[in-house]
């Protein structure tokens, strides 16, 4: 099977969703004369002209509202934002028209369009520019939100989104563009709400997603080495959450740890604490632990930011917690 990037597997699920349907067209800052910030669309603006892959100006609630209007009207819009922390200024159109209208208008209006970009932190951008909203928009009925953690996920979960009528917050991350994975070449579509094992075990479960699941890998490699066996679950989308996937490895553990890039407040982890001590109190042999940001806004100093975020070290103690190691 051959290796391509996350960038690349992108861009093919959009090129393909393009060739397939006309009413699929993408814009965003910089998407077209530029490539992409994230080079991400790069040679779209060739191949599918100016009137399918669209630059536009800095103003992320005027093109947002645009593309909710487009989508009312059949089309099915892409929009790019740069990166989701810009969202927040189209923040209105995206909760208040796009997550909202077919409900409000009694099912007269499906709203069939993505919403893509990077998320979280991406090295010393400081605190404006290094927040995770994953859980933000999956607080919001009528959104479905995807995280994606590797390039053929990516791929398959976004033609998935293009062609689903509701809208789709689909989330990225600038370290995870350059990511090589394997890719299958021929077409494939993977749901949307359904989380994936990626590493069987029977000593602890790790929940996660995104680009933050890295450190899950490194520190189940590390605990492999004292003779702990963890399994590690891709959510790949936290709106819908796969509880049952989760509730079976929790059944299976006995234990639970979850690691998310996120304030700790009212997060993904609060969630799947909650469903899993409703539905599997009784197969639980320590404490729910999760592993999370702290409560602050991310610091530029590298010091600072490596004492914020979630890592492999900070998962490995939470680990040892719960298997009662000190």
């Amino acid at each position: 099977m051959r290796i391509i990037q996350y960038r690349e597997a992108l861009r093919e699920a959009m090129s393909e969703e393009m060739r397939r349907d006309e009413k699929v067209f993408l814009l965003g800052e910089e998407v077209a004369e530029y490539n992409g910030a994230y080079k991400v669309s790069q040679g779209m603006l060739a191949e599918f002209g100016p009137k399918r892959v669209i630059d536009t100006p800095i103003a992320e609630l005027g093109f947002t509202g645009i593309a909710v209007g487009a989508a009312m009207n059949g089309l099915r819009p892409i929009v790019e934002f740069m990166t989701f922390n810009f969202s927040l200024v189209a923040i209105d159109q995206i909760i208040n028209s796009a997550a909202k209208m077919y409900e409000m208008s009694g099912g007269q209006f499906n709203i069939p369009m993505v919403f893509r970009g990077a998320t979280g932190n991406a090295g010393q951008l400081g605190a404006q520019h290094s927040q995770a909203f994953e859980s933000w928009y999956a607080n919001c009925p009528g959104l479905k939100v995807v995280v994606p953690s590797n390039p053929a996920d990516a791929k398959g979960l976004l033609k998935t989104a293009i062609r689903d009528n509701d809208p789709v917050i689909f989330m990225e991350s600038e370290l995870m563009y350059g990511d090589k994975g394997e890719v299958p070449e021929s077409e494939y579509l993977i749901p949307i709400g359904v989380a994936d094992v990626k590493r069987t075990g029977n000593d602890v479960t790790i929940v996660s997603f995104g680009k933050i699941i890295k450190h899950a890998y490194t520190a189940a490699d590390e605990l492999a080495k004292d003779g702990i066996s963890c399994e590690i679950i891709d959510l790949r989308s936290v709106r819908p959450i796969d509880y049952p996937a989760i509730i079976r490895s929790v059944k299976k553990t006995n234990r639970l740890v979850i690691l998310e890039e996120a304030w700790p407040l009212a997060n993904i982890s609060t969630d799947i604490a909650f469903h899993v001590q409703k539905n599997a109190f009784d197969y639980l042999d320590a404490p729910i632990r999760r592993v999370v940001n702290a409560d602050v806004p991310l610091a530029y100093a590298p010091s600072l930011i490596e004492a914020a975020l979630p890592n492999a070290e900070k998962l490995i103690r939470e680990i040892k917690e719960v298997m009662y190691i000190s």
